[in-house]
Protein backbone atom coordinates (compact mmCIF):
# COMPACT_ATOMS: atom_id res chain seq x y z
CA UNK A 1 0.00 0.00 0.00
CA UNK A 2 1.45 3.31 -1.16
CA UNK A 3 0.74 6.88 0.15
CA UNK A 4 1.16 10.21 -1.18
CA UNK A 5 3.92 12.09 0.62
CA UNK A 6 4.26 14.88 -1.15
CA UNK A 7 3.59 16.13 -4.76
CA UNK A 8 3.98 19.64 -6.70
CA UNK A 9 4.02 20.27 -10.46
CA UNK A 10 7.51 18.39 -11.23
CA UNK A 11 7.34 15.45 -9.02
CA UNK A 12 5.70 12.96 -6.85
CA UNK A 13 6.62 11.30 -3.66
CA UNK A 14 5.41 8.00 -2.16
CA UNK A 15 5.66 5.89 0.78
CA UNK A 16 5.64 2.33 0.61
CA UNK A 17 4.91 -0.04 3.36
CA UNK A 18 6.41 -3.16 3.09
CA UNK A 19 7.43 -6.40 5.61
CA UNK A 20 6.37 -7.69 8.79
CA UNK A 21 8.85 -4.64 10.56
CA UNK A 22 6.65 -1.86 9.29
CA UNK A 23 9.50 -0.49 7.03
CA UNK A 24 9.11 2.36 4.75
CA UNK A 25 10.48 2.65 1.11
CA UNK A 26 10.32 5.89 -0.80
CA UNK A 27 9.89 6.34 -4.52
CA UNK A 28 10.11 9.57 -5.66
CA UNK A 29 9.02 9.99 -9.45
CA UNK A 30 9.77 12.79 -12.26
CA UNK A 31 6.71 13.44 -14.14
CA UNK A 32 8.06 14.83 -17.41
CA UNK A 33 11.01 12.55 -17.55
CA UNK A 34 10.39 9.49 -16.08
CA UNK A 35 13.22 9.21 -13.89
CA UNK A 36 12.82 7.91 -10.34
CA UNK A 37 14.95 7.26 -6.96
CA UNK A 38 13.84 4.25 -4.77
CA UNK A 39 15.06 4.98 -1.23
CA UNK A 40 15.48 1.53 0.56
CA UNK A 41 14.27 -1.08 -1.73
CA UNK A 42 13.57 -2.98 1.63
CA UNK A 43 11.12 -5.92 1.12
CA UNK A 44 8.29 -7.33 -1.44
CA UNK A 45 10.50 -7.00 -4.51
CA UNK A 46 7.27 -7.65 -6.38
CA UNK A 47 5.31 -4.63 -5.05
CA UNK A 48 8.62 -2.28 -4.94
CA UNK A 49 8.22 -3.17 -8.56
CA UNK A 50 5.14 -2.36 -9.62
CA UNK A 51 5.21 0.55 -8.60
CA UNK A 52 8.56 1.36 -10.44
CA UNK A 53 7.17 0.53 -13.60
CA UNK A 54 4.02 2.51 -12.88
CA UNK A 55 6.35 5.37 -13.77
CA UNK A 56 7.53 5.62 -17.38
CA UNK A 57 11.20 5.31 -16.39
CA UNK A 58 13.46 3.84 -19.06
CA UNK A 59 16.56 2.07 -18.17
CA UNK A 60 19.50 3.49 -16.70
CA UNK A 61 17.21 6.23 -15.31
CA UNK A 62 16.46 4.43 -11.80
CA UNK A 63 18.35 5.25 -8.96
CA UNK A 64 17.78 2.74 -5.74
CA UNK A 65 19.45 4.60 -2.90
CA UNK A 66 20.06 2.70 0.40
CA UNK A 67 20.25 4.09 3.92
CA UNK A 68 22.45 2.05 5.49
CA UNK A 69 23.39 -2.14 5.33
CA UNK A 70 20.75 -3.57 8.02
CA UNK A 71 19.49 -6.79 6.19
CA UNK A 72 15.83 -5.20 6.75
CA UNK A 73 16.35 -2.37 4.27
CA UNK A 74 18.21 -4.28 1.77
CA UNK A 75 16.00 -7.44 0.99
CA UNK A 76 14.84 -6.59 -2.29
CA UNK A 77 18.07 -5.19 -3.12
CA UNK A 78 18.44 -7.95 -6.00
CA UNK A 79 15.49 -7.45 -7.92
CA UNK A 80 17.03 -4.17 -8.75
CA UNK A 81 20.23 -5.15 -9.90
CA UNK A 82 19.88 -3.63 -13.29
CA UNK A 83 19.50 0.09 -11.60
CA UNK A 84 22.55 2.31 -10.24
CA UNK A 85 22.76 1.52 -7.06
CA UNK A 86 23.99 3.96 -4.30
CA UNK A 87 24.52 3.72 -0.59
CA UNK A 88 27.21 5.13 2.24
CA UNK A 89 30.64 4.14 1.36
CA UNK A 90 31.06 2.73 4.79
CA UNK A 91 28.42 0.41 4.35
CA UNK A 92 28.80 -0.72 0.43
CA UNK A 93 31.27 -3.44 1.35
CA UNK A 94 28.46 -5.34 3.90
CA UNK A 95 25.66 -4.34 1.44
CA UNK A 96 27.51 -6.49 -1.50
CA UNK A 97 27.98 -9.40 0.80
CA UNK A 98 25.10 -9.68 2.25
CA UNK A 99 23.36 -9.43 -1.55
CA UNK A 100 25.55 -10.12 -3.68
CA UNK A 101 24.56 -6.59 -6.08
CA UNK A 102 27.04 -4.33 -6.78
CA UNK A 103 26.92 -0.64 -5.44
CA UNK A 104 27.93 1.86 -8.43
CA UNK A 105 28.55 4.68 -6.35
CA UNK A 106 29.97 5.25 -2.67
CA UNK A 107 28.74 8.01 -1.22
CA UNK A 108 30.37 10.55 0.89
CA UNK A 109 28.84 13.80 3.08
CA UNK A 110 28.24 16.26 1.14
CA UNK A 111 27.55 14.52 -2.07
CA UNK A 112 24.60 14.41 -4.25
CA UNK A 113 22.41 11.60 -6.37
CA UNK A 114 20.81 12.37 -9.08
CA UNK A 115 18.31 10.70 -11.74
CA UNK A 116 17.54 13.02 -14.57
CA UNK A 117 16.18 16.41 -13.25
CA UNK A 118 15.84 14.61 -9.68
CA UNK A 119 18.80 15.59 -7.13
CA UNK A 120 19.23 14.86 -3.49
CA UNK A 121 21.89 15.83 -1.30
CA UNK A 122 23.39 13.41 1.23
CA UNK A 123 23.82 14.03 4.66
CA UNK A 124 26.14 11.16 6.42
CA UNK A 125 24.92 10.17 9.95
CA UNK A 126 27.40 8.11 11.68
CA UNK A 127 26.36 5.85 14.47
CA UNK A 128 23.43 3.33 13.94
CA UNK A 129 25.71 2.09 11.33
CA UNK A 130 29.13 3.34 10.35
CA UNK A 131 27.95 4.13 7.00
CA UNK A 132 24.44 5.33 7.80
CA UNK A 133 23.04 8.03 5.31
CA UNK A 134 20.22 10.51 5.06
CA UNK A 135 18.83 11.88 1.65
CA UNK A 136 17.03 15.70 1.80
CA UNK A 137 14.98 16.47 -0.87
CA UNK A 138 14.43 20.29 -1.22
CA UNK A 139 11.30 21.77 -3.27
CA UNK A 140 10.36 25.71 -3.40
CA UNK A 141 7.63 24.33 -1.25
CA UNK A 142 8.83 21.82 1.11
CA UNK A 143 12.15 20.13 2.32
CA UNK A 144 11.75 16.25 3.10
CA UNK A 145 14.64 14.20 4.75
CA UNK A 146 14.81 10.69 4.15
CA UNK A 147 16.47 9.50 7.26
CA UNK A 148 16.67 5.59 7.74
CA UNK A 149 17.22 4.33 11.03
CA UNK A 150 19.50 7.42 12.39
CA UNK A 151 16.24 10.08 13.03
CA UNK A 152 12.65 8.59 14.21
CA UNK A 153 9.95 10.54 15.88
CA UNK A 154 10.99 10.61 19.76
CA UNK A 155 14.43 9.86 19.29
CA UNK A 156 17.79 8.64 16.99
CA UNK A 157 18.20 5.37 16.33
CA UNK A 158 19.41 2.06 17.91
CA UNK A 159 23.38 2.35 18.69
CA UNK A 160 23.35 -0.60 20.65
CA UNK A 161 23.79 0.74 24.08
CA UNK A 162 27.62 2.59 22.70
CA UNK A 163 28.17 5.62 23.83
CA UNK A 164 30.72 6.38 21.37
CA UNK A 165 28.02 5.38 18.37
CA UNK A 166 25.50 7.29 20.28
CA UNK A 167 27.65 10.38 20.71
CA UNK A 168 28.62 10.27 17.47
CA UNK A 169 24.65 10.13 15.98
CA UNK A 170 23.34 12.34 18.07
CA UNK A 171 25.81 15.08 17.08
CA UNK A 172 25.75 14.54 13.34
CA UNK A 173 22.06 14.70 13.23
CA UNK A 174 21.88 17.75 15.94
CA UNK A 175 24.63 19.55 13.78
CA UNK A 176 23.28 18.01 10.10
CA UNK A 177 19.80 18.14 10.26
CA UNK A 178 18.87 20.47 13.55
CA UNK A 179 21.24 22.85 11.97
CA UNK A 180 20.92 23.04 8.56
CA UNK A 181 16.94 22.63 8.21
CA UNK A 182 14.17 24.76 9.29
CA UNK A 183 11.37 23.42 11.56
CA UNK A 184 9.21 22.16 8.38
CA UNK A 185 11.44 19.88 6.98
CA UNK A 186 9.92 16.30 7.26
CA UNK A 187 11.88 13.33 8.68
CA UNK A 188 10.70 10.55 6.78
CA UNK A 189 11.87 7.46 8.81
CA UNK A 190 13.05 3.98 7.48
CA UNK A 191 9.85 2.39 10.04
CA UNK A 192 6.97 3.99 11.05
CA UNK A 193 4.88 7.26 10.93
CA UNK A 194 6.43 10.67 10.01
CA UNK A 195 7.62 13.66 11.82
CA UNK A 196 8.57 17.16 11.57
CA UNK A 197 12.63 19.12 12.73
CA UNK A 198 10.20 21.35 14.74
CA UNK A 199 8.06 18.54 16.46
CA UNK A 200 11.60 16.80 17.79
CA UNK A 201 13.97 19.93 18.42
CA UNK A 202 12.60 20.28 21.44
CA UNK A 203 13.85 16.98 22.88
CA UNK A 204 17.54 17.00 21.60
CA UNK A 205 18.65 17.80 25.51
CA UNK A 206 16.22 14.79 26.56
CA UNK A 207 17.93 12.56 24.09
CA UNK A 208 21.16 13.45 25.07
CA UNK A 209 20.97 12.98 29.02
CA UNK A 210 19.00 9.84 28.44
CA UNK A 211 22.19 8.62 26.39
CA UNK A 212 19.46 7.20 23.80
Amino acid sequence: MSTRIFEDTELLVQSLAVSDMDNRAYLISHRASGAQILIDAADDAPALREYVSAGTCEAGELVVATTHQHWDHTRALPAFAGARLVAGAEDADAIEAQRGVRISTRLAHGDTVSSGPLTLEVIALRGHTPGSVAFALRRPEATLLFTGDSLFPGGVGNTEQDPQRFSSLLTDVTERLFGVFDDAAQVLPGHGEPTTLGRERAHLTEWKERGW
